[in-house]
């Protein structure tokens, strides 16, 4: 059985697991679409995570994914935090506030986070996969033992050789052009910034089946993508319009702009976003991931608060201006090869 039969796929989307935008809901309108929905856990708490997947069984009766971040902890650096809100305090006066005088931690890894383990092994999701890096050995064996396809991102080949050596069913192969976070196990490493052809051709010998993600928008690329080596593929910004999709409205509405760049000065973390008032913001010297993102919640949060919202974290891949206002089953129909 194939990795797609296995997820009970009828076309070969997956609906890429967004951090703050994927929702029950449409993670279970792809799946009822033939595809698989996925919701991303990586900024939730547990009972959170947990309501996430009750709610989104509880939509559909087919198969459904989650993803969670496997970053090593950022050794902590209040010289650094300190010059970077010193950096950000100029934005923070414009909406008559002051930054926060201490960061905080607030995504802690799943490598470290037994209790999120604890409630996926009690939801089982069809598919579990991870960005940022792998979880412990024994984390693998205990959500094997559930039946989940397990699979993690790679952006160059000694990445995926590293999921392949970890035992998992799977490789997302994201290319340079994918929205949101860069899945690098190491921010500090130099990238190869291959795009996302170029990256599944090199996958594709491993033996590992390879789902593709960045710049899919619409049919031609998934037939491009498979005739590659993929078996399936992995979309975010194509989904980002429709009304399931938690997309606050200034992150809707910058997707019309169709540019993007790749910052880390929102998260501390490389992360492709539509260009924004944030994306101007020099990102050499931040604390890291996820101290920068508590920063930057908070100047967002300063910012609509006074009616400002350019400051909001609006991560799409270079395609987004061809995003389509329409229902989730609609994109996957128009995504189908």
């Amino acid at each position: 059985m194939n990795l797609t039969e296995r997820l009970g796929m009828r076309v070969p989307v997956i609906q890429a697991p967004m951090a703050g935008t994927s929702t029950p809901a449409l993670a279970a309108a792809v799946s009822g679409a033939g595809g698989l929905g996925c919701l991303g856990l990586g900024a939730m708490s547990v009972a959170q995570a947990a309501q996430a997947m009750a709610g989104t069984a509880a939509l559909t009766d087919r198969a459904f994914g989650v993803n969670l971040f496997c970053h090593r902890p950022t050794p902590r650096d209040p010289g650094a935090e300190a010059r970077w809100l010193d950096r950000l305090a100029p934005h923070f006066a414009r909406f008559g506030a002051d930054p926060p005088r201490i960061l905080t931690d607030i995504y802690p890894s799943f490598i470290d986070n037994d209790a999120m383990l604890a409630a996926l092994v009690e939801a089982r999701p069809a598919l579990v996969s991870f960005h940022f890096g792998l979880p412990r050995a024994d984390q693998i064996r205990a959500l094997r033992a559930t039946g989940a396809v397990l699979a993690a991102t790679a952006t160059c080949l000694a990445e995926a050789r590293a999921v392949r050596a970890a035992g998992l069913d799977a490789v997302v192969a994201q290319g340079w052009q994918a929205g949101g976070h860069r899945g690098v196990f190491d921010p500090a490493a130099d990238d190869e910034r291959l795009p996302t052809l170029d990256l599944v051709r090199q996958l594709a010998g491993l033996g590992l089946p390879v789902i593709a993600a960045g710049g899919i928008m619409d049919a031609a690329d998934p037939r491009a993508a498979l005739a590659v080596g993929a078996v399936a593929v992995q979309c975010g910004t194509a989904f980002l319009l429709a009304p399931e999709a938690a997309s606050p409205p200034a992150h809707r509405a910058a997707l019309a702009g169709g540019e993007t760049v790749m910052t880390a000065a929102i998260s501390g973390r490389p992360a492709r976003c539509c260009t924004n008032l944030f994306t101007a913001v020099p990102d050499d010297g931040t604390p890291g991931y996820p101290m920068t993102y508590d920063a930057g919640k908070a100047l967002n949060a300063a910012a609509v608060g006074a009616g400002e919202s350019g400051y909001g974290a609006h991560w799409a891949g270079t395609g987004c201006a061809r995003a389509i206002l329409r229902p989730a089953a609609d994109t996957v129909a128009a995504l189908a090869p």
